[in-house]
């Protein structure tokens, strides 16, 4: 065999090794079936073509049983790739005509393709492909449009020039080499573009979750409003009766009346600040901004000061340094994240004697710690390792997102990270978060 044919060979090994590299790496990050199956199409498409080379000596059995596997792999993979409906809907004549025509010319089309590259899985995925592209294209522009487009104008290039005779005439690299590059090229392309799509797709997602994790307690949380409200309510009603007495005794003088209306203010400045709190902890804001520590704790306690009482929980913050510290982030959603640690602490201390959460507040020279503690007894050694992973509870009635989405908020929003570890009373949180200059 010609050395540049040998060289031809090795480039394309190297290229579909590099592929299953990718795709089985990507698996591990994204658990996408059609990652795992593209991969081991590519495995058993290597052990084929090693076959085909004729470079090293490889039973025929091997080469075709490598090509049943690949060609089942491939069947996997482009039905979990695939985008849309295999069978539209045909309302009348005309589009069953339509539709008949167009599904003619993909079979012809990936006819030819498999004429030209004698590869089947490669067809198979082509053809399922362009069955997705072509029954769906209203949907808009998808990662296997990438794909289709890419192999569609290569055959017709090829069947238009009758480049393949022409090809193998001259002694040029043997086409079906050429095929395999490609297929990694245009799946690159197409997965490249699929893999953003699934990020934004669970980021909306996530991002769904979690308003429907803060629209779920909002029953509890009516009920902490509901308990914020009567005290100051109470009090207004005893301000409006004194002052009555006094008036109907003719007793009510300017200084009276003054310290009245005082009092009846900051009682009204307390109902306000309590409506702008949970209003803002409730805006789905995504605009960063410079804040203090101090005003997402305080917005948590005014939130979570009445089941706190309720239960006799101990609400202690400590600062360590100066109140006044800053972060760079979404307000919000920090406050969502304490109040998530806040929320674990408070079921866990159910049973416990002089139950008691503590709030620290540290920094270094280039990030604020905020550590959130508890004397609940810790969790336990065996899920100290999954409690950050989504839809892990160890609750009956629990979703298991509340952590897991905690933990997004502090490394996307805050550029930051969250470690929990046990201490002799309970577990201890910790955010690390970048500190504002």
């Amino acid at each position: 065999m010609p050395e540049n044919m040998i060289l031809a060979y090795g480039i394309t090994f190297g290229i579909v090794f590099m592929t299953i590299t990718y795709t089985f790496f990507r698996y591990i990050y994204s658990r996408q079936i059609f990652y795992m199956s593209y991969c081991l199409m590519q495995v058993f498409s290597l052990i084929f073509i090693v076959s085909y080379s004729k470079l090293f000596d490889v039973s025929s059995l091997v080469e075709q049983l490598s090509l049943l596997f690949a060609t089942l792999a491939s069947i996997v993979f482009a039905v979990r790739f695939y985008e849309g409906k295999f069978l539209p809907k045909m309302k009348n004549f005309k589009e069953l005509t339509i539709n008949t025509l167009i599904l003619n010319a993909i079979i012809l089309t990936a006819f030819y393709h498999y004429m030209l590259f004698e590869y089947l899985p490669y067809t198979i995925i082509y053809a399922i492909l362009f069955i997705s592209v072509a029954f769906n294209i209203k949907d808009g522009f998808k990662p296997t449009l990438i794909y289709v487009i890419g192999w569609s104008l290569l055959c017709l290039i090829l069947f238009v020039f009758d480049f393949k005779e022409y090809y193998e005439e001259k002694g040029f690299m043997n086409i079906v080499l050429l095929a395999f590059a490609i297929e990694a090229v245009l799946f690159t392309a197409s997965v490249g573009y699929k893999y953003s799509t699934l990020q934004k797709e669970s980021r909306d997602l996530e991002d769904m979750v979690l308003l429907q994790s803060r629209l779920a307690k909002s029953g509890e949380m009516i009920a902490n409003i509901t308990h914020q409200f009567r005290q100051p309510l109470n009090n207004l009603s005893y301000i409006l009766i004194n002052l009555k007495k006094r008036f109907e005794n003719e007793r009510l003088d300017a200084k009276y009346f003054d310290k009245k209306v005082g009092q009846a203010n900051e009682q009204l400045d307390f109902l306000s600040k309590t409506i702008d709190d949970f209003k803002e902890f409730y805006a789905p804001s995504k605009t960063k901004e410079q804040f203090t520590i101090k005003e997402a704790i305080d917005n948590v306690f005014t939130i979570s000061s009445a089941d706190l009482k309720k239960r006799n929980i101990e609400f202690i913050v400590n600062f360590k340094v100066n109140e006044e510290i800053k972060v760079f982030g979404i307000k919000n959603e920090l406050s969502q994240v304490l109040l998530s640690l806040i929320s674990n602490s408070n079921e866990a201390l159910k049973n416990i004697e002089n139950p008691w959460i503590n709030i620290e507040v540290d920094s270094t020279n280039a990030e604020v710690i905020i550590k959130v503690k508890d004397n609940a007894g810790g969790i336990k050694k065996k899920n100290l390792g999954k409690i950050f992973e989504p839809y892990f509870t160890t609750k009956d009635e629990g979703t298991g997102i509340g952590l897991y989405l905690s933990k997004r908020i502090i490394e996307d929003s805050f550029n930051g990270k969250i470690e929990v570890q046990n201490q002799k009373e309970g577990a201890l949180f910790t955010l690390f978060i970048e500190k504002t200059i």
